[in-house]
C-alpha cells in the first residue's frame, strides 16, 4: 500500500467519506487512490474556490468534516476566501494539499511556494507528512484536529513522493476530545438572569442554532419570556413550522442598535457578544445598550491560527513495528 492509499483509507476509517477536489499533477496518486477506494465519494470542482464552498457547507449541514483534495500552494490560495468563510463559522475541514516531491523542491520550479504559510491563517493545525509509513497517522490527527469543537481547519500537506511511495499504513481514528461544559457559576448566573423579569435575551450560535439545541433554547425561552437573538453571520440555523422563533441582529448598525435598545440583559451562549460589522465616524462599535449587562454562559471556542512549532509533532504511529523504511526528506526551501 502506498502513502496515497493509506491516507484515503484513514480518512474513510475516520467517517470522512466525501472528497470536494480540484487536483493537479502533484496529487495524480491521490486521486488513483480515490478511485481504488470506493468508499470515498470524490466530487470534481472546476475552480479551488467551489471546492472550498462545497467543503464548507457539506460540513455545515451534515455535522461532519469532509475533506477537499488542492493543487500545490496556489490552488490553496485559490480557494481561501471560503476557507475564511468556514474558519469564522467554525466549520470542521481537513484539507489535502499536494506538494512537489521533496526531491525536486529545490529546482524552485514556478508552482513551488510556501505551502505552510498559505495556510497558516486560516487553519487551525497544519502538518507537512515526511513519510508514506507516516500519511495515515497524520490524516487521523488532522481528523481529530478538524472534529475539535467546536470545529476547526485542519491542512495535510501530501509531498508527491510521500504519496506514490510504499510504506503506507492505514491508522485508527483516535478518541476526539468533549467539548468542555459551562461551569456552575455561569449556569447559576444565566438562572438568576432568567428569572429576574429584566427584559432579557439570549444570543445563539453553533449547534444552539438547530436540533436539540434548538428545542432546548425554545423551552427556556417559552418558560422566561426571553427572546432568542442569532448573530448575523451564522453556520446554521433550523426553521419552519413549530419550531422555536430566533431573530437575526440586523447587518446595518443602526437597525441593530434600534433592535436590541430594549434589552437590559444579555445571555451569550457560543456567540460573541454583538458589535458593528465596520466602523462608522461618530458611531459606538457595540450594538447592546450601555445599562445592558451582557452574560458570557457558553463559549464555542477561540478562533486560534496553527503557530510555528504547533504543527509538527511527532507522529505517534511512528513507534509502531514492522514500519517500511522512511525515504530521505529534505529541509523545504522558503519561496523568494
Amino acid at each position: 500500500m502506498n502513502g496515497a492509499e493509506s491516507l484515503v483509507r484513514t480518512l474513510v476509517a475516520g467517517e470522512i467519506d466525501t472528497c470536494f477536489a480540484n487536483p493537479g499533477t502533484s496529487e495524480i496518486h491521490i486521486v488513483a487512490a480515490l478511485d481504488r477506494v470506493t468508499e470515498m465519494r470524490c466530487v470534481l470542482g472546476l475552480f479551488e474556490g467551489v471546492v472550498t464552498g462545497a467543503a464548507d457547507g457539506y460540513a455545515r449541514m451534515a455535522g461532519k468534516p469532509a475533506c477537499t483534495l488542492l493543487h500545490l500552494g496556489p490552488g490553496l490560495a485559490n480557494g481561501l476566501a471560503n476557507l475564511h468563510n468556514a474558519r469564522r463559522a467554525q466549520v470542521p475541514i481537513v484539507n489535502v494539499v499536494g506538494q512537489h516531491a521533496t526531491y525536486h523542491l529545490g529546482q524552485d520550479t514556478p508552482l513551488t511556494t510556501d505551502i505552510e504559510a498559505i495556510a497558516r491563517p486560516h487553519s487551525s493545525w497544519i502538518r507537512t507528512s515526511c513519510a508514506s509509513s507516516k500519511v495515515g497517522c497524520d490524516a487521523a490527527e488532522a481528523m481529530v484536529a478538524a472534529r475539535t469543537s467546536p470545529g476547526r481547519i485542519a491542512t495535510l500537506i501530501v509531498p508527491a513522493d510521500v504519496a506514490w511511495s510504499e510504506g503506507g499504513m492505514v491508522s485508527q481514528f483516535p478518541e476526539v476530545p468533549s467539548a468542555p461544559l459551562p461551569d456552575f457559576q455561569a449556569i447559576e448566573r444565566a438562572a438568576v438572569m432568567l428569572r429576574s423579569g429584566s427584559r432579557t435575551a439570549i444570543l445563539l450560535a453553533g449547534r444552539a442554532l438547530y436540533g436539540e439545541g434548538l428545542k432546548a433554547a425554545g423551552s427556556i425561552a417559552q418558560g422566561t419570556n426571553t427572546k432568542l437573538l442569532a448573530p448575523y453571520a451564522f453556520a446554521r440555523m433550523e426553521r419552519g413550522s413549530g419550531k422555536p422563533i430566533v431573530e437575526r441582529v440586523h447587518y446595518i448598525l443602526e437597525q441593530a442598535v434600534e433592535q436590541l435598545k430594549e434589552f437590559r440583559q444579555l445571555i451569550l451562549v457560543g456567540a460573541p457578544a454583538p458589535v458593528a460589522y465596520f466602523a462608522a465616524p461618530g458611531k459606538d462599535a457595540v450594538l447592546t445598550p450601555t445599562a445592558c449587562e451582557i452574560h458570557t454562559l457558553a463559549v464555542l471556542g477561540k478562533i486560534v491560527p496553527a503557530r510555528s512549532g504547533h504543527w509538527r509533532q511527532p507522529c505517534r504511529c511512528a513507534t509502531r513495528k514492522h514500519r517500511k523504511p522512511e525515504s530521505n526528506v529534505r529541509q523545504y526551501p522558503a519561496a523568494n
